[in-house]
């Protein structure tokens, strides 16, 4: 899925009209990286955690062959909906096999928390040569709200570590895990990137923060919603109310050797 798309992980769910109006921005800002990939006609693309396809279809239009892959059942519908091939796939369990030219990846790979089983499997749907592509969550990203969430979590007795449902890394431990599995690293750096938010922080949480939100009490949510736009709102909300998510991504290039 996007930021953002992927996996179901700790009870995770995507609902595709919800994720339009709360992050709608997620494919725009992914402009940039898709340029780094410079897609050509007639090449075959795997657009791995592709979402509701916003980013997919704009692969599709340079003239590629693209298929878009993604864990959630509603967002590929909205993906689907656009005409575009998309598969229900799990991205540590990719069943793809010297198929692709490239593999794309937008706001999707911090949700993979076993990055060296997917690196793999992008590997090996990759054509020798092939290039993957791709920006997701890097190190420090959502710092802020990461830490609100942990603290508000362990005054109720709660694990916030365990909810953690992201991945995280430096551009260093990336490059690392990437030539590991045989890549050639052509670029990697860390992005700060803070992002004004289309509606609210609670918007926010309420569509990426869920596996944090739901081992408490449904009661109880509200008040810990409250809870935490106190904590963020003198870093994060702006004098006309306007809130900005402190985003740091990782982007990054590389080839799969001859």
């Amino acid at each position: 899925m996007t930021d953002d798309s992927g996996g179901n992980a700790a009870g995770q769910r995507w609902e595709a009209a919800g994720y339009r109006h709360h992050a709608g921005f997620v494919p725009e800002l992914g402009m940039p990286v898709l340029e780094l990939l410079a897609p050509k006609p007639g090449e075959r693309i795997l657009d791995l955690g592709c979402g509701d396809g916003t980013l997919t279809e704009r692969l599709a239009a340079s003239g590629a062959a693209v298929t878009g892959a993604d864990s959630s059942p509603d967002l590929l519908a909205a993906a689907r909906a656009r005409g575009l091939d998309v598969r229900l796939m799990d991205g540590h369990a990719l069943s793809f096999d010297a198929e692709f030219d490239a593999v794309f990846s937008n706001a999707a790979l911090h949700w993979m928390k076993d990055p060296d089983t997917v690196i793999a499997g992008v590997a090996r749907a990759l054509k020798p040569g092939g290039r993957f592509v791709g920006e997701f969550g890097g190190a420090g990203n959502v710092g802020r709200i990461v830490a609100a969430l942990k603290d508000a979590l362990a005054r109720r007795g709660l694990d916030g570590a365990a909810a953690n449902p992201w991945y995280f890394p430096t551009a260093e431990e990336y490059r690392g895990r990437l030539e590991a599995a045989g890549f050639t690293v052509a670029t990697i750096h860390l992005i700060p990137r803070p992002t004004p938010l289309p509606t609210d922080m609670a918007g926010w949480l309420g569509t990426f923060a869920q596996s944090f939100l739901n081992p408490v009490r449904e009661a109880e949510r509200a008040a810990l919603l409250a809870e935490l736009l106190d904590r963020l709102a003198p870093e994060l909300r702006d004098a006309g109310g306007r809130w900005t998510d402190d985003y740091v991504r990782l982007r990054f290039a590389a080839v799969k050797p001859y």
